[in-house]
């Protein structure tokens, strides 16, 4: 199969982040994912939807309204969806489109003033992007609508978590974003995915799509250019990350990963970011229990608080530093983690707080680390300098007594 449609566009495919979160969800929630795939599941679901199409909408049949129609059958045809496609008409409201999931049928309802305002392939964009949330609740099997389901239902879950809470506002960030993408692919074009997506926001009539693209690059370039959207990214973030993929931008993936995730931190992490910092922590303490003296009752005790079955490294772990510079929210926490084990095993003296300073030294949390030790240990600032200076020589001969 080609890697290009004959649009020149890239073929569509879920983002990675769905991917990863399918992969959690079947692992560590094995019984909810059973459910959410279940044959009732779906026919409840089914049940819902069906019985809110027909008590909150009008139905826009294919005789009354063929250049509605014959626009949703080029978005379809060029998307690859042979499903049947029900269109309707809610009342007032702003510009919008919303597509309610069947399997084997797709629902598309619009609201406010949208089919008078956009026409054309701004209209084909529109409707793409609709079926394209179509398209991904159909691939393997479900599988992406059924975790969709379940994040969902754990946002309207008052004992959620908020790594769960976060989680589903990501999986419906990266969603939007497949649909955009899919957007583009239905009208076969750039332009008029963005003009159609700036006109649903603004309600202008006129809009250019080159100026509003050099408009989000001017606001990515910022300094503050990460979403803090909960159901769709902002408008600028779309628009950029559509052209980095249609242009098949090789960072298209990562820049938009780093836009809606931002760097790992310990106030924002969602159920994926928590399986990375616990790998990082593990990493981080296999570091620190390197040298065999520090490889006490005591010590490996408390390491194995953290982690049953936690094995010490015996060479240096090279990618260490590079991830925790990356991972800039979490730095605090790994230097409360330092310090934790410096002070774990007192018949060791001062070679496990000698240790952690050089491993906080590695890592780039040295100033961090110093502020905690001074903070909680209440070290003078004088004998935390006296410390620094002696830590090579100290560590040096603990290795050579221990080997």
């Amino acid at each position: 199969m080609a890697d290009k449609l004959p649009s020149g566009l890239p073929r569509l495919a879920p983002l990675p982040y769905h991917d990863a979160v399918v992969a959690y969800l079947r692992s560590e929630e094995p019984e909810l994912w059973q459910w959410a795939g279940s044959a009732q599941a779906r026919e409840e679901h089914a049940d819902e939807v069906r019985s809110e199409l027909l008590k909150n909408t009008y139905r826009l049949d294919a005789q009354a309204h063929p250049d509605l129609h014959a626009c949703c059958a080029a978005a379809a045809a060029r998307l690859g969806l042979q499903a049947p496609v029900t269109l309707y008409q809610a009342g007032d409201g702003a510009m919008n489109a919303s597509l309610y999931h069947l399997p084997g049928e797709a629902h598309i309802v619009f609201t406010g003033p949208l089919l008078e305002r956009l026409k054309g392939a701004e209209l084909e964009a529109v409707l793409g992007h609709e079926l394209a949330h179509h398209v991904l609740w159909e691939l393997a099997c479900g599988a992406y609508h059924a975790a969709d389901r379940l994040l969902g239902a754990a946002l309207n879950d008052p004992r959620a978590s908020a790594s769960q809470v976060q989680t589903a506002r990501l999986f419906q960030l990266y969603t939007e974003a497949f649909a955009d993408r899919g957007g583009a692919v239905a009208c076969a074009a750039l332009a008029p995915a963005v003009t159609a997506l700036v006109k649903t926001q603004t309600g202008l009539a006129d809009v250019s799509a080159t100026s509003y693209l050099q408009q989000a690059d001017e606001i990515c370039a910022g300094a503050n250019a990460m979403s803090d959207a909960r159901s769709h990214p902002e408008v600028f973030v779309r628009a950029r990350a559509l052209r980095l993929w249609c242009e098949a931008a090789p960072e298209a993936d990562d820049w938009l990963a780093a836009t809606l995730e931002g760097p790992l931190a310990l106030d924002s992490l969602d159920l994926l970011g928590q399986q990375r910092l616990t790998a990082l922590t593990r990493r981080v303490l296999a570091q620190f229990l390197q040298l065999r003296c520090l490889r006490s009752d005591g010590l490996l005790a408390h390491a194995r608080r953290y982690f049953p079955d936690l094995r010490p490294d015996d060479n240096v772990d090279a990618g260490l530093a590079s991830e925790v510079t990356a991972a800039i929210g979490t730095h605090d926490y790994l230097a409360a983690v330092l310090t934790d084990f410096a002070v774990a095993d007192r018949e060791l003296d001062d070679v496990p707080l000698a240790a952690a300073l050089e491993l906080a030294q590695r890592l780039g949390l040295d100033e961090r680390f110093e502020r905690f030790v001074q903070k909680e240990l209440r070290l003078p600032k004088r004998q935390f300098q006296r410390l620094r200076q002696d830590a090579a020589s100290l560590l040096e001969r603990a290795r050579q007594q221990h080997g």
